[in-house]
């Protein structure tokens, strides 16, 4: 398993995900939309659209843990080379470094040619919120925000379950996240139907996402950024979000960066009043960007080493 994990990594820095080939999270989405029209009615009760959001949920883990499981039960019965082979390329599809940074650098670059406008179709690709109004510094911190929130549930936290319970369990855990990207809204639509996904997105992130801001406060004194600052902003901002895990890494990158983020933000067409993480005074500029994706690598390598010397020491 530590190979297998090792060798989905290494995949993922080098290559990411190539885009022509079937990609498991699109299947997973493409179940969920499925499921979603088949389930959802606006017209029920608060209690049923619950229990249908809850069966959405099984019947999504259901399918892709048996799907997984068999699929490595083939490859067992081939030869152990093809297991381990089958064990990596689901590692790797597990991790999205490679894909997250190549994202944000589309963001950056649009920036650095005072393209506002892609800018603004980038950044839409990485973050849940509006972003026509968006100004470019506001681009910028959108992008950041991004980058240290899916530090955690896009890498660290699939590394995490991965070193725990290989790719089953790395796989079952991105369906969890899937499932709270798409149906997981605090809205109409959504405040009773996607209120399972989102619960259960908040517990499987509980760890990972305190595991990643330690990680992430290491790796901002290893690349000799504001370090000290990055705990206290942590200590101080780190429950400053509707949800119990997100601010933890976004408030290390804020502090880090000396940058002031989130704040109040367009959803829908509706504004959403939300708290400030960080301190104000710096103007957010596109090198940030790149630095936030040099504290997700470093912090995502340290998170590796940590895993695998756990795993020989523990198992």
């Amino acid at each position: 398993m530590i190979k297998a994990l090792v060798i989905g990594f290494v995949l993922d820095f080098l290559i990411g995900d190539p885009t022509f080939l079937p990609h498991p999270v699109r299947l997973v989405g493409k179940w969920i939309s499925f499921l979603e029209g088949r389930l959802l009615n606006l017209e029920d009760s608060p209690r049923w659209q619950r229990r249908k959001g809850a069966l959405l949920v099984f019947l999504v883990l259901l399918l892709f843990g048996l799907g997984t499981e068999a699929l490595l039960r083939l490859a067992s019965s081939r030869s152990p080379v093809v297991l381990l082979m089958t064990r990596s390329i689901l590692t790797a599809y597990c991790l999205a470094a490679r894909d997250l940074e190549r994202a944000a650098s589309k963001v950056r670059r649009a920036l650095e040619r005072r393209n506002l406008q892609e800018a603004r179709e980038s950044v839409s690709m990485i973050v849940g919120r509006d972003t026509d109004r968006l100004n470019e510094e506001e681009v910028c911190k959108a992008a950041v925000e991004s980058v240290a929130e899916s530090s955690c549930d896009g890498v660290i936290a699939p590394l995490f379950y991965l070193a725990i319970g290989g790719p089953l369990l790395g796989m079952l855990y991105k369906c969890a996240n899937t499932m709270d990207s798409m149906i997981g809204y605090r809205n109409d639509r959504y405040r009773y139907f996607g209120e399972a996904a989102a619960r259960l997105d908040d517990v499987l992130n509980f760890i990972p996402a305190r595991l990643s801001a330690g990680l992430m406060i290491a790796a901002s004194f290893l690349l000799r950024l504001d370090a000290r600052n990055a705990f206290r902003i942590y200590r101080r901002d780190h429950d400053k979000h509707a949800s119990p895990n997100s601010a933890h890494t976004e408030s290390v990158v804020a502090g880090a960066l000396r940058l002031q983020l989130a704040g109040d933000a367009w959803y829908f067409g509706k504004k959403v009043r939300k708290p400030t993480i960080g301190d104000a005074g710096k103007e957010a500029e596109p090198e940030d960007i790149k630095k936030a994706c040099r504290i997700m690598y470093v912090a995502t390598g340290l998170g590796l080493v940590l895993l695998v010397g756990l795993r020989v020491l523990l198992f």
